[in-house]
């Protein structure tokens, strides 16, 4: 019965401690993440800094390293609070094999006693011969046969449960020098964050003292966010309306057919199995009325939360919906704004067919259609694909351009069902 505790208890802390350490282990690869992501934006801020006149992309990397400092400390966090956990059951089970180890001693310790004092083959016999009657002296025999047994089994079990318990106070020991690295890293990032952000506010008062120009650069900007949002907006309703025509088209000729061939054979029209594109229809329907459109509307919708961010290695300057920056600007953002290195590979997040490329104030827009979804990918250097192509999944469509007067390489990605736009947080997969 005793082993079967053992070995529940066993099961028990080995379940627990995998979803440990399958936590531990994800926290791990995030903070390894932050840590490369940190490197690389100091290698930026470092290259910004040597120069002599202070500019808008020594603030946009300070913010963006303050920021991933911040999440990286969480995360250290999280990681201790772990440990602490994996430590506290690590030491109750250390406790619980030693008080076995200790039992299974005292029982052993007792049989051999046992053993020691009927060692002679005379008083084996006399305890068998003392029987009262032969069934007694049977089973006093099968005794003694069966407590030899049952001692060298015991004797495989103090041996079990001592290796267990060595094992165990390893990995606690493992665990206290892991949380205690973590926590020494922890205040040198929290020592490295708070120069960071007296550096922030060196910068803004050296930015302050160019106001003027910065709220310009700003506003243009916005205005150039604005105007390709617009566009976006009437590329998708000019592929509706096109959508539309198309479909009430080809419904106006099947019926004319259809009614063709009834006069012919001197019969009733038979009224169409399938609804119809009408002026009543909606943006969905319209959308989705050919069955490969209506399959890869399905498709894109199957992966939300699973596609691929724009470029392959980048960091979200802003999210979606409205803002407000140091310079006291409001913004009203339609999408993700990612920073990534100059001259990065934008690339397509789903296969679908490129609807729009055009130039917005000196830089370039692709809008790619999936079904009733559209991707838009603005403030491209450059571009490699065409209206009408098919693109596929993570295929190149483009570079990113650089802003001349930050210095900065960022994609804006919008993303819509329809003429709706929606928040790419809820369909990219985590970076």
């Amino acid at each position: 019965m005793k082993f079967f505790r053992t070995a529940f208890l066993f099961i028990f802390v080995f379940a627990a401690t995998s979803v440990l350490a399958q936590s531990s282990s994800e926290l791990k690869r995030r903070r390894d993440k932050l840590t490369d992501e940190l490197e690389q934006l100091n290698q930026e801020y470092q290259e910004t800094a040597s120069s002599k006149k202070v500019s808008l992309k020594q603030l946009n990397i300070l913010k963006a390293q303050i920021n991933l400092r911040e999440e990286k400390i969480t995360n250290i966090n999280a990681e201790v609070r772990n440990l602490d956990n994996q430590i506290s059951q690590s030491s109750n089970t250390v406790r619980t094999l030693q008080s076995q180890l200790d039992q299974l001693k005292k029982e052993y310790a007792g049989m051999v006693l046992f053993a020691y004092r009927n060692q002679s083959a005379y008083n084996k016999l006399m305890f068998i011969f003392a029987g009262k009657d032969f069934n007694q002296a049977y089973r006093r025999l099968k005794y003694l046969q069966q407590f030899g047994t049952y001692r060298e089994r015991q004797a495989g079990y103090i041996q079990g449960t001592q290796k267990d318990l060595n094992v165990k106070i390893v990995e606690l020991d493992k665990d206290k020098k892991q949380k205690s690295n973590l926590l020494t890293e922890q205040e040198k990032e929290k020592e490295t964050l708070g120069k960071e952000k007296n550096n922030q506010v060196k910068v803004i008062v050296d930015l302050s003292k160019h106001q003027g120009e910065l709220k310009k650069q700003q506003k243009d900007i916005q205005k150039k966010i604005a105007k390709t949002t617009r566009e976006i907006t009437n590329a998708i309703r000019k592929e509706i309306e096109d959508a539309r025509r198309e479909a009430e088209a080809k419904a106006a000729a099947a019926a004319k057919a259809a009614a063709a061939k009834a006069k012919a054979e001197n019969r009733e029209v038979v009224a169409p199995t399938k609804k119809a594109i009408t002026k009543t229809s909606s943006n969905s329907e319209v959308l989705n009325a050919t069955p490969e459109a209506a399959k890869l509307s399905n498709d894109f919708l199957g992966n939300r939360g699973r596609l691929p961010w724009p470029v392959a290695n980048g960091q979200l300057v802003h999210g979606f919906g409205t803002y407000t920056d140091s310079e006291g600007i409001r913004n009203d953002n339609p999408g993700y704004e990612i920073r990534t290195p100059t001259g990065a590979s934008v690339r397509a997040v789903f296969e679908g067919e490129v609807v729009k490329v055009m130039d917005v104030s000196g830089t370039y827009l692709v809008i790619i259609k999936h079904g009733e979804y559209f991707t838009a990918y603005s403030n491209l250097k450059a571009v490699n694909v065409a209206k009408g192509q098919k693109v596929s999944t993570k295929q190149a469509i483009g570079t990113v351009a650089t802003d001349p007067s930050s210095g900065e390489a960022e994609v804006i990605f919008a993303l819509y069902q329809g003429k709706t736009v929606v928040n790419p947080k809820l369909w990219l997969a985590d970076n």
